[in-house]
């Protein structure tokens, strides 16, 4: 009598505490947390919470979300293409709520359409998909092939990642942008969440808060730079 006690117990105690277990089982990234990467991305409101003012960062991107996120990362709507006369999207229309920051995408090569000037503007992004238009508005590094599979070779999944994605995703893995599993995997096939997105933009946004300033060359009395 007294050992079935003792087990409904320990049975109530262990359900007492998944609370808060489940409270810690945060999905590990290469560095940093989720809840900080979304703070530094919603501050600069590259990102924005929906109207209940939550984030969502298991929500999937569309790509007309990932779009209008790319414009305000990178200002691709000061870029001297967005001058363009604006292309006929059938799937887009002017009415659309992200019309112009398509038109932007477009006309800066950032992200493409598809057969027939289609955008498929709520089409969902895989990860591969997502850190290649990133890479590509930050700049791909043109690395050979041997360096390429030398950066991801260390990425338990590596071989899943598209040959057209790889270049972009070895610039990605080489300024420290990437996130990954608790196994190391890149998951280049998953769907893109936001989550994943506002981790990435994060990094790139320490990366320009760390750039150093352009010091003064201080002025010696009667050199040529004296006034």
């Amino acid at each position: 009598m007294m050992m079935r006690q003792l087990s409904i117990t320990l049975s109530l105690v262990a359900l007492l505490q998944l609370p808060a277990i489940a409270q810690t089982q945060v999905p590990e990234t290469t560095s940093g947390t989720p809840s900080d990467s979304i703070q530094q991305v919603t501050a600069v409101k590259w990102m924005t919470n929906f109207s209940d003012g939550k984030f969502y960062p298991e929500r999937l991107l569309s790509r007309a979300e990932l779009a209008s996120i790319m414009v305000k990362a990178f200002g691709l709507n000061n870029r001297q293409a967005v001058s363009k006369e604006n292309l006929v999207i059938p799937d887009v229309p002017r009415s659309h709520w992200a019309f112009n920051d398509i038109q932007t995408v477009l006309k800066t090569d950032i992200m493409k359409g598809y057969r027939g000037n289609q955008f498929f503007p709520n089409q969902r992004v895989t990860r591969a998909e997502a850190l290649a238009i990133f890479a590509q508005a930050y700049g791909v590094f043109q690395f050979p092939d041997e360096a390429v599979n030398e950066i991801l070779a260390s990425y338990p999944d590596q071989k899943s990642i598209p040959a057209w994605a790889r270049k972009a995703i070895a610039t990605v893995v080489t300024e420290g942008f990437l996130n990954t599993d608790a196994q190391g995997n890149i998951s280049p096939l998953r769907p893109v969440t936001r989550g994943d997105m506002a981790y990435v933009l994060s990094r790139y946004l320490q990366r320009q808060q760390q750039q150093p300033e352009t010091p003064e060359v201080p002025i010696i009395p009667n050199s040529p730079q004296s006034p």
